[in-house]
């Protein structure tokens, strides 16, 4: 067994970890199930969309040479022949001179080769438009292919499928989908201190907060969860556990147990199962330098930390980024890709060289910006994470930021 006991890496080499993991496996499901899962293979379009030059606009289907020099004070006049409908494809063609009514998403008609905007024209009676603006070939609009062309690869392997390539789907008529299986996830609490939810915790106890609010940022990430419950300090109990949950799902997430007390067993759990490694005993973060990350085989396991507030920051920053590696996102470990509001430091910040710091703060509008606001208080609290709206890194080169500088803060 190779183990590394807290000799610590920094977040992104304990995030490169991840990738010896595969993703789970593909299935087909219609794109109506679609929003959120992540793409198993390339699609390519087997049509063009738009099937052909559309206008994006209300106007006059002209052809731009027709209005060359055309302005306010010198209009360029053209005879309306036609009026397109925006669902029949037209079966004429403009002549020099000559113009053609328009929806927006009416297809253009022969010889014309762009749309003038109603706005830029008027009507003088007997047919005759005015022209108060000249235009160049292709204005206003959308081009046969410029979606998609067939035959050619309009969303990769790996994709996140969000509303924008929902509603691509549905244009390119593709009615089933296959994407990555949602990953599923065992999640454990240990600790003789540690009770069910629904009990009354005696003095010294406390109950199990970390399993749920763990099993909902599984969900968010977009996983499965199998509840495991709550395991005491027992070598014995907390083997078995593991091996139940990693028997029929891909990865188990267990709270508590991670650092150097007497009556932490995780590590030596681990280590009995068989065909297991411990990768790595500490990340250089705060909170959150005792996780762990192990595999037994091919399935990860992430030890997090028993404090509530350095659980939930570890999750947020390694965890849902291993449920959606586990879930084929191909960006899931590029931190480029969250989601981030800049703001103003309100105060000085300190900062220990050598490891990343993740601050909560509280963002506020105000004129002259948005305002970051820290939240202080102990790794054990949860008001820290109830008061706050983001999350601050400070990088490991640095010995904290000052008063008044812009920052990037990672949205909750």
């Amino acid at each position: 067994m190779s183990s590394r006991f807290l000799s610590t890496l920094s977040r992104s080499e304990f995030a490169r970890l991840f990738h010896q993991f595969e993703s789970t496996p593909d299935e087909l499901i219609s794109f109506a199930e679609a929003h959120e899962r992540i793409l198993a293979e390339d699609l390519t379009a087997q049509e063009d969309l738009p099937a052909a030059d559309r206008s994006s606009m209300d106007g006059y289907a002209v052809a731009a040479a027709d209005t060359f020099g055309a302005g306010e004070a010198n209009p360029a006049y053209l005879e309306c022949r036609y009026r397109i409908e925006v669902n029949v494809f037209p079966q004429f063609g403009l002549q020099p001179g000559e113009c053609a009514w328009i929806p927006t998403g009416g297809f253009l008609p022969a010889g014309a080769d762009c749309v003038v905007m109603v706005e830029h024209t008027q009507e003088i009676g007997d047919g005759t438009i005015e022209v108060r603006r000249s235009l160049a070939p292709g204005e206003n609009l959308m081009f046969r292919g410029e979606d998609a062309r067939r035959g050619a690869v309009v969303l990769t392997r790996g994709t996140r499928l969000r509303i924008p390539e929902i509603g691509l789907l549905a244009a390119l008529g593709l009615q089933q989908v296959r994407v990555h299986r949602r990953p599923r996830i065992a999640v454990l609490s240990t600790g003789d201190e540690i009770v069910p939810v629904e009990a009354q915790p005696r003095p010294g106890e406390m109950r199990d907060v970390n399993s749920h609010a763990v099993a909902a940022m599984i969900v968010q990430a977009g996983g499965q969860v199998e509840q495991l419950g709550i395991v005491n300090d027992d070598l014995e109990q907390l083997r078995g556990a593991l091996e139940r949950g990693l028997a029929n799902n891909d990865a188990l997430f267990l709270s508590g147990g991670s650092s150097k007390g007497t009556r932490d067993h995780t590590l030596d759990a681990i280590a009995q199962l068989p065909g297991a490694r411990i990768l790595a005993h500490g990340v250089a973060m705060a909170p959150g330098k005792p996780t762990i990350l192990a595999c037994v085989g091919d399935k990860p396991i992430l030890g997090l930390p028993g404090q509530v507030g350095s659980a939930q920051v570890v999750m947020l920053v390694l965890g849902q980024p291993l449920v959606r590696h586990l879930a084929g996102d191909s960006r899931a470990l590029d931190t480029s890709h969250r989601s981030l509001r800049r703001a103003r430091l309100t105060r000085n910040l300190t900062s220990s060289q050598g490891r990343e710091d993740y601050l909560r703060v509280r963002l506020e509008e105000s004129a002259g910006g948005l305002l970051a606001h820290p939240v202080s208080g102990k790794s054990g609290l949860l008001r820290t994470l109830l008061h706050s709206d983001g999350l601050l890194p400070i990088a490991a080169d640095t010995e904290g930021l000052p008063e008044g500088c812009w920052v990037d803060v990672w949205l909750l």
